[in-house]
């Protein structure tokens, strides 16, 4: 009897692995292994992509996630304890190869001002609340003046990063980058006219990739010559009666500012040093050897660095002819080696934004797993009807930000936003935002301190050609107003790896 127990408890823990394995599987010939149904039927039913592979986001470098030591592992010479090391795991994630650089933002300057014209008075600070702030060049001391007027918009600076970006527009930035490429790949699969992206944007009647998921009747202004229901292609028609969604693989993932982690790891270059138990012996910079010469004599020039760096005080670039970084201000991206990973100025040219609210004890916090700090989630605002509210011209709001300019909470023809009630938001188990970084706190003895930095203070990585060699390190970090600029900072942008850790691409023998 215990034989027969026996063989049948295995017997029965058998079919339900096979069973669990059955259902979790792929499709077998376009049929479910749940139901049997098939799927992507022409003549109606479920519609799904089950052939999707996440391919490489145009001028992005894709980053396998993994485990390092975040913060400084070294003498902390400036004493400032902000960046005590601890273990961290990040996922894969894409990383663009190189800072944004002046033409790819002049672009995004263009349709904010060709589809929301200025000189409409609804619209006027709209395009003012995106411009850089050219006059970060402006010195008390120095004659910086040219710099004012041309190195946004010049041709000679095309290709160098852009700076005078607040953390806000930077973010601003990265959600119109997120609809421009979803708009392009609908257009391209057909479900959106094509070039209205170009002759047909205008006010509230454009593209959003909100807009589209939530209710796409909306986009365009509801105007169906141009949001097509379903695919204009005589092969698929059987979608003809069906918008796309996120089952079909064809939306991207949000770009976005990396987080503090992902940058730091990133910059590291682990991809050329696989070991994460020892870092004491991990080197600093982009580059193996900072001894080391790059570049031959020519003209009686040697370049000698691998960065855009402060060489010393009043030393921005060497003399003539000896010794130089060949940049004085700001240099073209890729104008250096890029590290393990293919990133280029990851160390030099400017420090960069990065997505995280400043806090000196992140050491302190338990989060090991993709560690961020500055959480406030949002969600869509819903109206009367049950429908998300899509902003139009008479709805716009903008804020004020404490240099005095505005900025729009949301763009006509997207949808509307509010941010979660905070006292129902879950931290698991943290505490607010808000909480840790308050301008006056209380030290372990109970006494009231005050800080520099608040909950608007955004952390910073990275040297910049303002910099000494310190600031180098993937591990130092500083922090800035997320609502202010200078010269030395800029940003690139990150995009989480939905799927797979790695894709590991089958090779034909």
């Amino acid at each position: 009897m215990k034989i027969n127990r026996l063989m049948t408890l295995q017997l029965l823990a058998g079919l339900l692995a096979t069973v669990g394995l059955t259902s979790c599987s792929n499709t077998n010939n376009g049929v479910s292994s749940a139901t049997g149904w098939k799927i992507n039927d022409k003549k109606g039913g479920f519609q799904y992509n089950t052939n999707f592979e996440q391919q490489n986001p145009k001028g992005m470098v894709s980053i396998e996630g993994g485990a390092f030591t975040m913060g400084r592992v070294q003498d902390d010479i400036m004493a400032d304890w902000n960046n005590n090391p601890k273990q961290q795991y990040v996922q894969s994630f894409y990383l663009d190869e190189a800072e944004t650089t002046n033409i790819a933002y002049n672009e995004y300057l263009y349709w904010l001002k060709s589809v929301f014209p200025p000189t409409n008075q609804v619209y006027a600070e709209i395009y003012k609340s995106a411009l850089p702030d050219t006059t970060v060049w402006r010195s008390g001391s120095g004659f910086n003046e040219t710099l004012i007027s041309s190195y946004l918009r010049h041709p000679a600076y095309a290709n160098y990063p852009v700076v005078g970006v607040t953390w806000l527009q930077a973010n601003d930035y990265a959600k119109w980058r997120t609809d421009r490429v979803n708009e392009l790949t609908l257009e391209r699969a057909g479900y959106l006219k094509k070039d209205a992206k170009i002759m047909e944007a205008y006010a509230d009647a454009h593209f959003s990739t909100e807009t589209y998921l939530a209710n796409p009747e909306a986009v365009y202004g509801g105007n169906t010559d141009i949001v097509y229901r379903g695919v204009k292609n005589k092969a698929r028609d059987g979608e003809k009666n069906l918008y796309a969604t996120m089952n079909y693989g064809l939306f991207t993932a949000e770009y976005r500012l990396p987080t503090e982690a992902e940058w730091e790891y990133a910059a590291i270059g682990m991809a050329g040093t696989r070991e994460y138990n020892n870092y004491q012996g991990r080197k600093t910079y982009p580059w193996e050897n900072p001894t080391k010469k790059a570049g031959k004599k020519r003209n009686n020039t040697l370049k000698s660095q691998y960065a855009n760096f402060k060489q010393g005080r009043g030393d921005y670039g060497g003399i003539a002819g000896w010794a130089t970084d060949n940049a004085d201000i700001t240099n073209a991206v890729k104008s250096y080696a890029p590290n393990d990973f293919g990133l280029y100025d990851m160390a030099g040219n400017v420090a960069e934004w990065v997505a995280d609210v400043y806090d000196p004890q992140i050491d302190q916090i338990d989060t090991d797993f993709n560690f961020f700090k500055g959480n406030i989630y949002y969600k869509n605002q819903i109206g009367p009807d049950g429908k998300p509210q899509i902003v139009t011209d008479q709805s716009v709001k903008f804020d004020t930000l404490s240099n005095g300019r505005l900025r729009v909470r949301n763009l006509p023809g997207q949808v509307s936003q509010i941010a979660y009630d905070a006292d129902v938001q879950q931290n698991n188990g943290e505490e607010d935002v808000e909480a840790l970084a308050e301008t006056t706190r209380t030290n372990k003895k109970g006494n009231q301190i005050s800080t520099i930095y608040n909950e608007k203070s955004r952390v910073i990585k990275g040297g910049s050609w303002k910099d000494r060699a310190y600031w180098l390190d993937p591990a130092t970090r500083r922090f800035y107003p997320e609502d202010q600029a200078t010269d030395y900072i800029g940003f690139r942008l990150a995009m989480t790896k939905v799927g797979q850790k790695q894709v590991i691409r089958k090779t034909k023998n």
